[in-house]
Formats: C-alpha cells, structure tokens, sequence
C-alpha cells in the first residue's frame, strides 16, 4: 500500500447514525485536494456516495483535506433518509 494511503487510513475519521456511517474523505481536484465526506447505507453493499464540504476551499495535501473533513463530520448532526448531510 503506498504511503499515502496508509497516512490517510491511520488519520480517517468515522461516525456511525441510525441508517447510515460516514467516513471522512478526500477529493482530488486541480492543484489539490477538497474535503469530503463519504455516505454510505450501514450493512448496505456498493460505493458511498462522496459529499464535498467546505466548498471553494482546496487543500495542498490529502492530509489536510481529510483534517478539515474530519471537523466537518464532527459538526454533522445527522445523515437524512436519502442519504443527504443534516447540519
């Protein structure tokens, strides 16, 4: 696994709501990174669905992204029924 990755999986945070988990995520974008969050169905199988938070911000490394994205979930106060991000 190169480097990156395995920064990335020691640093990514995760909460779990009644239906769904979310994962703190990066997005590679030009000339960065933007922080995500990743939605996905808990027990469910398939890809989560990839929210951008933080709009308009682009981060240098995966590292920092995946920092702000990891406050941002903190901040979520829940995951709606189709899936959507509740602040």
């Amino acid at each position: 696994m190169p480097a990156l990755f395995r920064q990335l999986a020691s640093t990514m945070a995760r909460r779990e709501f009644p239906r769904f988990e979310a994962v703190s995520a990066v997005v590679p974008v030009e000339g960065g990174y933007n922080a995500a969050l990743a939605v996905k169905a808990l027990g469910a199988p398939g890809a989560p669905r990839f929210h951008t938070v933080l709009e308009g911000q682009v981060y240098a490394s995966a590292l920092a992204a995946d920092e702000a994205a990891s406050g941002e979930l903190q901040r979520l106060k829940d995951i709606g029924d189709e899936g959507e991000l509740v602040w």
